[in-house]
């Protein structure tokens, strides 16, 4: 279903083990990766993820708050957007 898709964005300076630490931290939430894409833009990193929610272990609040931890750790922004949500503001 729809509500249950969202889209991760990580953007920030390129260091090993960004893939493999937001992968982690979407399995221990039960969180599926549907879709991944990623390059280096102007020696940053960018990746976009289509991930399913339906599992998800705790409150989509608690998932986000946890998520900002991942960010600071990582030192790079980390947007979690519901997909519709995303659609719709992607849509003229």
């Amino acid at each position: 279903m729809k509500e249950d898709k969202v889209i991760i964005t990580v953007s920030g300076e390129d260091k090993v083990g960004i893939v493999a630490k937001v992968a982690q931290k979407l399995a221990l939430n039960k969180v599926n990766i549907e879709d991944i894409k990623q390059t280096i833009m102007q020696d940053n990193f960018v990746m976009i993820m289509l991930c399913d929610i339906k599992n998800l272990t705790v409150s989509f609040k608690e998932f986000k708050e946890d998520i900002k931890k991942l960010e600071q750790e990582l030192s790079m922004e980390i947007w979690v957007q519901k997909k519709e949500i995303f659609d719709r503001m992607h849509t003229i």
